[in-house]
C-alpha cells in the first residue's frame, strides 16, 4: 500500500518540475509571456474568450536555437480535418491557416510576420472553420510579443 502514495507523489513531482522551470515574463491584459529554458523558447499566449468547446489558445513563439522568430500557432477549440479551411481574421485582414487536428499555423514565415504585424494594430482576432469560431482580445498582445522577443534575446 505504501507504493501507491509514493508513486502518486513521484508523478506529481515529475509533472510539476517542467511547470516550475517555466519563467513568467509578465501578464499584459489578456496576454502573457513565458520563457522555457530547455529547449529555449519564449512565447506570448492568450486563451480564447467565452466558453469554447475545448480550451483554445493562440501563441506567438520564438525558438532562438532553431532560428524561429514570431511563429504563430493556434490550438483550436475543435478538431478539424487536414483539408479544412481555417480562417484567421485580425482586424480587417484575413489569413488562411494550415490546420491538422486541433492545431493551426501560418503557412510560412512571411505569413507569420504579416499576422504578427496585423495583431500589433488590431483590437480583436478570430479563428473560424468547421462550424466554430474562437475569438481573442488583442489587448496586451504587442507587449507580450515584445516581452517574449526580449526574453529570448537574454540568454
Amino acid at each position: 500500500m505504501l507504493f501507491r502514495p509514493l508513486f502518486l507523489a513521484a508523478t506529481l513531482i515529475a509533472i510539476a518540475a517542467p511547470l516550475a522551470a517555466r519563467e513568467s515574463l509578465g501578464v499584459y491584459e489578456s496576454w502573457a509571456a513565458f520563457k522555457d529554458p530547455s529547449p529555449l523558447r519564449c512565447y506570448a499566449i492568450a486563451k480564447a474568450q467565452g466558453k469554447p468547446a475545448a480550451p483554445a489558445y493562440a501563441t506567438v513563439s520564438n525558438w532562438p536555437d532553431k532560428g524561429v522568430r514570431g511563429a504563430v500557432h493556434i490550438v483550436l477549440s475543435r478538431e478539424v480535418g487536414a483539408k479544412s479551411a481555417i480562417r484567421l481574421v485580425v482586424g480587417g485582414k484575413r489569413f488562411e491557416l494550415v490546420a491538422k487536428g486541433r492545431n493551426a499555423w501560418a503557412a510560412d514565415v512571411r505569413q507569420d510576420a504579416a499576422i504578427v504585424a496585423a495583431m500589433r494594430s488590431a483590437s480583436r482576432m478570430s479563428v473560424s472553420g468547421g462550424g466554430f469560431t474562437d475569438r481573442y482580445s488583442l489587448a496586451g498582445a504587442a507587449t507580450a510579443i515584445d516581452a517574449a522577443t526580449v526574453g529570448c534575446a537574454k540568454r
